[in-house]
């Protein structure tokens, strides 16, 4: 099934084996570092001799790797993009449920795949806290007595990590990328020196040995083992949530061409391993390597590890980007880290957040053992929900409904025996992700919902054209020469910010200009498609910009691409924005009152509507007004 579209704007040019390692750097080290306790987990899952297990349990990791991130992410649910973007809510976007209103099939669309966004919060929580502590407990392996240091040289570690984010992920990557090329050998290498001692490993690649594993154990092992053996794809979605950073072909490139020869390779060694020397369960990672290379060995896992963070934390931040241009949530700092590639961003506020959830999940588990009860539920959920959104893509663009039904059908049946998996560590920690995917969700149907009241709220104050260009020159006592650039958020009607000041002042420039902003549902649009003009009277015009949702909204730059003025007019605009005080009025309809409290909090702490649109601070006037909702 292909759900591709071309590029039609032409953004995507990151191809070849540069672009490959970069990709590499930031969104493998999640998977790449799951040997380090997948393995481990899977085999004490299954109890019994871990000698007996090993061979089925490698198998069920290798096909797992080649079922669910090969063939259905990287070579399906990539081609479900948005004009090059990835993600649960570029996904909606194409599906147009951020239109949708209140009680519909669409709105129901639109709430599943909310939870499907605020699910990889959770899972961005779970990451780095499970990566990073899995590598450093391996200095218990040699010297138990640092065993109380293991939790403060993790946290230490993790604040290193969210404290460089503001370097941006093009660098990030530039750093990784080449460190992880060597992990991915390193592990390759230890997983082939131990296939050599044990040949009979081999047996793995064989798919009968998963599926025999399966038939001969009783169903809470085989439900309790592929809960465990799902800790090997943990960080496949992020293919798909990071395509927008780096394009389809270096994700592909470096997934088919390292990352997963790499993954099989080590897991077949881990199990030829544990075949021959079943003691060695204890530390299978560490102990595929001499002892005299353990020491380092942790060094370099800790530092992949730091890179396995990485992966979801920019998945996060593009995701963030989407959701805020969407109008799922409230309008943050956004600081774009690359001239050249505007999907590399980073969020402030976001980072420090997802730092403050990471570190009190470490501090609340206290071990990669205790985390893995938490680690799995998110991610599986949200591969369940893309996998279905896909479908509907697929079904959009014109696709074989039977074909589709099949392919994504049977890939959802995988997805929820997963999830039901997953599920039976609920009460084990499981609850964490879940919890913060259930409150970033509740605050995006908040926001959205509010939004959504305000705007009705406007609509009802806001004077028509007409009226106010029959009242204009009797409640206009002055103009003044110049450009008054007047924002709205409705595309009709008169601005509210345009009325009070007329109202206050009974003044205004000669020429004034309607600004409206449509973010699309395509991430960039071409720039003879932004601006769209029209005459209300003379000297009144209304422009309505268009702009991506993934690009950087910059309302004088949208007007140049206008006929109505030169580089120096330009300059000499004054904008004038509404800052809207909202009031939370029990005596409309509209949200509970404790959900417009919310509501009320999350616009008062917005980013400057100055700053969003890339206003010249020295051109901006506010101008307040009151709303009820």
């Amino acid at each position: 099934m292909d759900v591709h579209r071309p590029d039609q704007h032409g953004i995507k040019h990151r191809t070849g084996i540069a672009a490959g390692l970069t990709a590499l750097g930031v969104v493998y080290g999640d998977i790449g570092t799951s040997p380090l306790y997948a393995f481990k987990v899977a085999v004490t899952a299954a109890g019994g001799a871990p000698g007996v297990a090993a061979i089925g349990v490698a198998s069920l990791i290798i096909w797992s790797l080649v079922v669910v991130v090969s063939i259905k992410y990287a070579i399906l649910i990539l081609r479900a993009d948005n004009d090059g973007e990835g993600g649960v809510v570029a996904m909606l976007a194409l599906l147009g449920a951020r239109h949708a209103e209140p009680r519909t099939r669409q709105a129901a669309l639109l709430v599943l795949g909310l939870v499907g966004a605020a699910l990889l919060y959770g899972d961005g929580v779970i990451t780095p806290a499970i990566s990073v502590l899995s590598a450093v407990e391996g200095l218990q392996v040699d010297a138990p007595m640092l065993a109380p240091a293991i939790l403060p040289i993790t946290i230490v570690i993790l604040i290193g990590l969210f404290l460089v984010q503001a370097r941006g992920t093009g660098f990030i990557g530039r750093i990784f990328g080449p460190v992880m090329l060597v992990w991915f050998l390193a592990i390759a290498l230890l997983g082939v020196a131990a296939v050599i001692r044990h040949p009979a490993a081999l047996q793995a690649l064989n798919p009968a040995e998963a599926i025999g594993f399966l038939l001969r154990s009783p169903i809470p092992v085989s439900f309790a083992v592929l809960g465990a053996v799902f800790l090997a794809v943990t960080g496949g979605e992020a293919m798909y949530a990071d395509m927008g950073h780096f394009g389809r072909f270096p994700i592909r490139l470096a997934w088919f061409a390292v990352a997963l020869p790499a993954l099989v390779l080590n897991y077949l060694g881990q199990a030829a391993l544990i075949e021959t020397n079943p003691a060695a369960l204890v530390s299978p990672f560490y102990e595929l390597a001499p002892g005299w290379a353990h020491y380092p060995l942790i060094v370099f896992a800790t530092a992949a590890t730091v890179i396995a963070s990485q992966a979801i934390i920019s998945g996060v931040f593009s995701l963030t980007q989407q959701a805020i241009q969407l109008g799922f949530l409230p309008r943050l700092d956004i600081r774009h880290t690359a001239a050249d590639q505007e999907g590399q961003v980073y969020l402030p506020l976001a980072n420090w957040l997802l730092a403050a959830g990471t570190l009190a999940a470490v501090l609340i588990f206290r071990s990669s053992e205790g985390l893995a009860g938490a680690y799995g539920i998110a991610v599986s959920g949200l591969m369940a929900i893309s996998t279905f959104l896909a479908a509907l893509v697929a079904l959009r663009w014109g696709y074989n409904p039977l074909l589709v039904v099949l392919v994504n059908g049977a890939f959802f049946a995988l997805d929820l025996v997963f999830f039901a998996a997953n599920g039976v560590k609920l009460l084990e920690g499981g609850w964490f992700p879940l919890v913060i995917a259930v409150v970033v969700a509740f605050l995006m149907l908040t926001w959205r919902s509010g939004v959504r009241l305000v705007e009705q709220s406007r609509a009802h104050q806001r004077d028509g054209e007409d009226t106010f260009v029959r009242r204009l020159d009797q409640a206009v006592d002055c103009r003044t020469k110049g450009v008054g650039a007047f924002l709205s958020a409705a595309t009709s009607g008169i601005p509210l910010a345009l009325t009070q000041h007329v109202r206050h002042n009974r003044a205004l420039q000669e020429r004034l200009i309607l600004v409206s902003v449509q973010v699309a549902e395509t991430p960039y649009v071409r720039v003879n498609d932004r601006a769209e003009t029209s005459l209300i009277c003379t000297n009144v015009h209304r422009v309505i910009l268009s702009f991506g949702f993934m690009e950087n909204i910059n309302i004088p730059g949208g007007l140049a691409a206008t006929e109505l003025f030169d580089a120096d007019q330009l300059e000499e605009v004054s904008y004038y924005i509404g800052q809207e005080t909202i009031i939370a009025d029990a005596g409309i309809a509209g949200m509970a009152p404790w959900r417009e409290e919310i509501f009320v909090s999350m616009q008062r702490n917005t980013a400057p509507t100055g700053d969003s649109f890339c206003i010249p601070s020295h051109q901006l006037v506010v101008v307040g007004t009151e709303v009820r909702i």
